[in-house]
């Protein structure tokens, strides 16, 4: 018996499916990027999406080699300035899941938090993905608190599930 495989491309589209829906919700109110947020030590959502972004850009950016962006040059001034940087992520790690990539490679970095690190570029690659929806998960009950529906599901059950 073979055991069910979660491929990286489907992580990335429910990574991706999951960003689509808070972009657009933040989109038609984006007076939520100004909530207070106390998630990972911030003051506001804004900052907790910089939080959020700056990861996948970063982590990208480690996966393939590239200079890393400063935390600090990670916007969150807005929607699409949040929304840019993770559409830049989401080009590197597309990148190189479509090359040559060498996903067993261990890859040495300095972390924010945890010092210098050293795993596999498979389990960075896993470990942004699932970082960002885990935060969204976190993000949907500050909103939810404060008055606002998100409208949709964030369980990886409906990517892949049709009602009868």
């Amino acid at each position: 018996m073979t055991e069910p495989v979660l491929t990286a491309s489907e992580a990335l589209q429910w990574n991706q499916a999951t960003n689509a829906a808070w972009r657009k919700l933040l989109a038609e109110q984006p007076e939520i990027l100004s909530l207070p947020c106390d998630i990972m030590q911030v003051s506001t959502v804004a900052q907790l999406l910089q939080h959020i972004v700056a990861v996948e850009v970063r982590y990208a950016e480690r996966i393939l080699g590239l200079p890393e962006t400063e935390y600090a040059d990670v916007p969150y001034d807005s929607v699409e300035a949040i929304y840019a940087t993770h559409d830049r992520a989401m080009e590197l790690y597309r990148r190189a899941l479509d090359s040559a990539t060498d996903w067993g490679e261990q890859i040495k970095f300095q972390t924010r938090s945890a010092g210098v690190l050293l795993t596999s570029r498979k389990t960075v690659l896993f470990h942004a993905l699932f970082h960002s929806v885990r935060h969204y998960a976190q993000l949907g009950t500050l909103v939810r608190q404060h008055g606002y529906r998100t409208g949709w599901y964030g369980d990886y059950l409906f990517m892949d599930v049709r009602p009868l």
